[in-house]
C-alpha cells in the first residue's frame, strides 16, 4: 500500500507535465488550424465551446455568422476536440456543398451524424454507392408517385385540420402550433412512406423514437445509458427495425402483384423487376433510408409549416392574393381533393412556399468533414479532419433584391430570382447530395398552406420575442407560432 501510493506521489509530476503538454498543444494547434480567421483567440480544454452552443444555439451560431462578416466570410471555433469552421459566404458554400467526394469532404448532416445515424445512412455515401442508392430512390419522387403521395398528404392534411376545427375553432384559447404541425407531419410522413404496414401501437412508437432522436440531436454525444444522445442511438436502432419489417412486408406484396399505394411500395416494385436486385436493396439498407427520409420530413417541414403560418399572419396581403390563387382551382366545399395538375397552376401560392424556404430555410447549416485538406480561398486551406458548417440561411440573405423583405413575387415569372439567384438558393442543398425528395417536401407546404389558408382565419398572439428563431433542431419561432384560430367554412371538406 504504502508502495503504491509512493509510486503515484513519485508519477505525479510526469503525469501533470504530460497534462499540461496535451493542454498546450491541443491550443497550438487550434491557433495553427485557425491562422488569421476571427474566432476565440483560446478555448476551453477538450469540450471547447460545446457548452454556449447546447445552451444558446442560436446566439452561437449569430456570433459566428457576424464574426464571419468581418473576413473573407469565415469563421472558426472549437467543440470537443473538433476545429469548426462556419461559412457565410454563398460561393464558398457551393464550393464546399459540390465538393462531396472522398478526396474533398463528407456530408455529415450533424458533427456527431454517423454515430448517430449509423454507416448505413444515405448521408454518409459516397460515389458509386451513392449513386446507386439515388438511382433507386429518385424515381419514387416522379410524377406519378408524386401524385399518388398528394391524395395521401392531402386526406391527412384534412383530418388533421378537422381536428384543430373542432378543438379551436372556437376562438376561446390560443395555441401554440409547433405541436399540432409535427403531429401532422409524423402521421403524413408514415402514411406516405410506409403507411400499410404500421398499426396504431406501432406509430405510436415511432413517434416516440423520432422525439428522442430530435432530442438526441441537440444533447451532448455520450453514448452511455441515461444520456439523451445514447437514448437517441438506440431510438435509431429500434426504428430502423421498423422499417426492416415493413420493407419485407412490401416485398412480399409487390412480389404477389399488387399495386403500389405509398413510397415503399414504389420502391420496392422496382427491385423486384430488376434480376438480379441492385446494391444497397437489402431490408435493413432501404430501411435506413427510409429512417432519414422520415426524419427530415417530420422536423424540416414541421420548421416550414410553422413559418408559412407566422408570415401569412404578419402579411395580410399575401394571405388574400394566396386565397385567391387557391380558389381559382379548389374549393374546400367541393369535398374533391386538389389534383396534381390544379396544384401546378397554383403559382402564386407556390411562390409564397418558396420565399418561405428562402427567407427560414428549416436547415439553417449542413455540417460536412473535410476528408483531406481542401484549398478553400486563395489564403486558405481547410485542415483534415475540420467540421465544416455551410450557412445555407446566411446564403439566403445574399445576392437577392432586398433580401430581408418577406416577398414572394421575387419568384414570378418576371422576375425568376429563383434562377437569377439559384446558387444562393441552397434550402435543398445543391452537388451531388442535394434532397432528393424535394418536390415532395415542396408539395406538402404548398397543400398545407392551400388548405390551411381557405378553412382558417388566424390571428398571433404576439409577445416579446415571438418571432426570434430557435434551433429545436430545425428553425422555429421562438413562441411556437401560438394563434387564435376561426373556421372560415360553413361545412368542412
Amino acid at each position: 500500500m504504502v508502495s503504491s501510493v509512493s509510486l503515484f506521489a513519485s508519477l505525479t509530476p510526469y503525469l501533470v507535465s504530460a497534462l499540461l503538454l496535451f493542454l498546450l498543444l491541443e491550443q497550438l494547434f487550434y491557433r495553427v488550424k485557425k491562422r488569421n480567421l476571427p474566432g476565440p483567440l483560446f478555448v476551453f480544454p477538450i469540450i471547447g465551446n460545446v457548452v454556449a452552443l447546447i445552451r444558446d444555439p442560436t446566439s452561437f451560431w449569430d456570433k459566428q455568422s457576424a464574426m464571419a462578416e468581418t473576413s473573407v466570410g469565415l469563421s472558426v471555433n472549437y467543440l470537443i476536440g473538433k476545429f469548426i469552421i462556419y461559412i457565410k459566404d454563398a460561393e464558398l458554400s457551393n464550393k464546399v456543398l459540390s465538393n462531396i467526394r472522398p478526396d474533398a469532404f463528407q456530408l455529415t448532416g450533424h458533427p456527431f451524424g454517423k454515430k448517430l445515424f449509423g454507416d448505413h445512412s444515405l448521408i454518409f455515401m459516397f460515389g458509386e454507392d451513392h449513386k446507386s442508392v439515388r438511382r433507386q430512390v429518385a424515381p419514387n419522387f416522379t410524377r406519378k408517385p408524386l401524385s399518388a403521395y398528394s391524395s395521401l398528404q392531402q386526406i391527412v392534411i384534412l383530418r388533421h385540420l378537422r381536428q384543430w376545427e373542432e378543438s379551436f375553432s372556437s376562438g376561446s384559447r390560443p395555441v401554440s402550433m409547433r405541436q399540432l404541425i409535427r403531429e401532422l407531419n409524423l402521421e403524413t410522413s408514415q402514411t406516405v412512406f410506409v403507411g400499410p404496414y404500421l398499426d396504431k401501437e406501432v406509430k405510436k412508437t415511432i413517434c416516440d423514437d423520432y422525439s428522442l432522436l430530435t432530442l438526441g440531436t441537440m444533447a451532448i454525444p455520450i453514448d452511455l445509458p441515461g444520456f439523451t444522445f445514447g437514448e437517441a442511438r438506440r431510438a435509431v436502432s429500434r426504428l430502423v427495425n421498423t422499417m426492416s419489417v415493413c420493407v419485407g412486408k412490401s416485398k412480399a406484396k409487390m412480389a404477389a402483384g399488387e399495386n403500389p399505394t405509398c413510397l415503399v411500395d414504389f420502391w420496392t416494385h422496382s427491385i423486384i423487376e430488376e434480376n438480379p436486385p441492385p446494391p444497397h436493396s437489402k431490408d435493413k439498407e432501404i430501411s435506413c433510408v427510409l429512417v432519414d427520409f422520415m426524419f427530415a420530413s417530420q422536423d424540416a417541414s414541421t420548421s416550414s409549416l410553422l413559418w408559412a403560418v407566422v408570415m401569412l399572419e404578419s402579411e395580410p396581403e399575401v394571405l388574400r392574393r394566396v386565397r385567391e390563387d387557391v380558389a381559382r382551382f379548389w374549393l374546400s366545399e367541393s369535398n374533391e381533393l386538389i389534383t396534381a395538375d390544379q396544384l401546378a397552376e397554383m403559382k402564386y401560392t407556390r411562390a409564397v412556399a418558396r420565399e418561405v424556404l428562402r427567407y427560414r430555410p428549416p436547415a439553417s447549416m449542413i455540417p460536412h468533414v473535410a476528408v483531406s485538406d481542401f484549398r478553400l480561398t486563395e489564403s486558405y486551406t481547410i485542415p483534415k479532419g475540420t467540421i465544416v458548417f455551410p450557412s445555407l440561411f446566411d446564403a439566403s440573405f445574399q445576392g437577392f433584391t432586398e433580401p430581408d423583405r418577406f416577398d414572394p413575387d421575387r419568384f414570378s415569372e418576371t422576375r425568376q430570382e429563383d434562377e437569377v439567384f439559384k446558387r444562393n438558393f441552397l434550402t435543398f442543398g445543391n452537388g451531388s447530395h442535394q434532397c432528393v425528395g424535394q418536390r415532395y417536401a415542396m408539395n406538402h407546404l404548398v397543400l398545407f398552406i392551400a388548405m390551411f389558408s381557405s378553412m382558417f382565419d388566424f390571428k398571433r398572439v404576439r409577445s416579446d420575442g415571438c418571432d426570434e428563431i430557435v434551433h429545436i433542431p430545425t428553425m422555429s419561432p421562438k413562441d411556437g407560432c401560438t394563434v387564435f384560430l376561426s373556421s372560415r367554412l360553413v361545412t368542412s371538406p
